[in-house]
């Protein structure tokens, strides 16, 4: 087979380091790819967003299968484009894709669904949202952009100051484009977060295993929102239990909404629950692999991916035994300085070469003159796999002081966490 994966980050480059190992496959396409990924892959330089440039390549290279990875191309309608030209796409198409497009219609379908998540309400008025978040008196509150900003769109405002001048540079200042111009305000939820990802075929639901990840830029949870700092899998806490009630609760019944709504949901679904004192609860879906949570599920994967995806395509998810590693996997995220506002880009990354015994997935590189540059926010995920947390992470930071490049930093507290 002759696959085209969409997309350039550390996802992507994790996904591609599995396709590659199945004896299906022949040859990988990325598109737009990074410098990691051409290790095993060829890139093409078509952006992710680019619908005609993508469909295009797809028939160019007479691939078998496109693997659309990231949110917005899913959004914007990608594997809809690519089934109408008559191209096999894995994801889900932009009516399904719209659970994470727009955080307004995933929560009013948990309303309608009974599906368990934060109490909330939607705004479009800046002035009635702040009169909204006054007459709850609660906080921290939390203040959604209703669209796609790159994981950075959560604000959880500790008092009405810091509420008010969310509300006012979403709505008003414009700060996340349209994707800002709707914002959900939702009651903060207490507990310790797990993300489950799930392939699904709009029928089955499959559940992966369970991750954890690490949101804030720094030590201890300090620091701004970031797409993902490190990650770590499985949670310590999602138990057989928490996996039943999940199943009852919340995969179930998400699937059979979505369906029920004329919104087949096929791909992988992506569910970011939190524990709370009331059970567990939903805070948000994504509708593709998480990133960084992709980089330490894949590996425990024992199945062929391609198995699986040909299976989700075609609906027949049920026909298809998925197995998983019983281990361990710790990602931490090399980041360049100034990661999430502001970087620089172009250092030459050193000992690469150096490390044994991990898996080095590139987010953000390039490759110049025959070396590879920092080219992102994110540079590096290092990955280990080790019997239990404390051994993979051992292995991860190891590797992860053999590797340097100016202006590096990274957290030194992945895995620690006991909840």
């Amino acid at each position: 087979m002759k696959i085209l994966v969409v997309g350039g980050g550390g996802r992507e480059h994790a996904i591609i380091w599995k396709i590659a190992q199945s004896p299906k496959v022949e040859k990988i396409y990325c598109a737009p790819g990074n410098g990691g990924i051409a290790e095993l892959a060829e890139c093409v330089n078509v952006a992710a967003t680019d619908i005609d440039g993508m469909v295009a390549l797809a028939k160019e290279k007479a691939v078998d299968l496109v693997m659309v990875a990231p949110d917005d191309p899913l959004a914007m309608g990608m594997v809809d484009a690519l089934e109408k030209e008559g191209i096999r796409a894995f994801g889900p198409r932009a009516n399904a894709a719209i659970i994470e497009g727009s955080k307004a219609f995933s929560k009013e379908l948990m309303k309608k669904y009974n599906i368990p998540t934060a109490k909330y309400e939607v705004f479009d008025d800046s002035a009635k949202a702040i009169a909204y978040i006054k007459e709850q008196g609660k906080f921290p509150a939390v203040i959604k952009a209703d669209g796609l900003a790159l994981g950075k769109g959560v604000i959880i405002a500790q008092d009405l100051a810091e509420a008010e001048q969310a509300v006012h540079e979403m709505i008003d200042e414009g700060k996340f484009g349209k994707s800002g111009s709707r914002v959900v305000i939702e009651e903060f939820l207490t507990g310790p977060e797990v993300s489950v990802l799930a392939f699904t075929d709009g029928k089955t639901v499959k559940p992966m295993v369970s991750a954890q990840d690490h949101k804030r830029a720094y030590d201890n949870d300090k620091g701004l929102n970031t797409g993902g700092m490190g990650t770590f899998s499985p949670s310590r806490l999602y138990d057989k239990a928490k996996q039943k009630e999940c199943m009852e609760n919340i995969f179930l019944p998400t699937i059979k909404a979505m369906t029920a709504e004329g919104r087949p949901f096929k791909g992988v679904l992506y569910f970011g629950l939190m524990m709370t004192a009331d059970g567990v609860k939903v805070i948000e879906y994504n509708c593709r692999f998480g990133d960084p949570e992709t980089q330490v599920v894949l590996p425990r994967l024992k199945t062929d991916l391609v198995d699986i995806m040909q299976a989700v395509i075609d609906e027949k998810l049920d026909e298809i035994e998925i197995e998983w590693e019983d281990n361990a996997a710790v990602c931490v995220v090399m980041a360049s300085g100034g990661y999430p506002v502001s970087y620089k880009k172009g250092y030459e990354i050193t000992g690469l070469d150096s490390v044994d015994g991990v898996t080095v997935f590139h987010a953000g590189t390039a490759v110049k003159d025959g070396k590879i540059v920092t080219s992102g926010g994110r540079v590096l995920g290092v990955t280990a796999l080790g019997a239990n947390i404390d051994e993979a992470r051992d292995k991860a930071y190891a590797a992860v002081n053999k590797i340097s490049f100016k202006d590096e930093f990274h957290r030194s507290d992945i895995g620690i966490k006991k909840y």
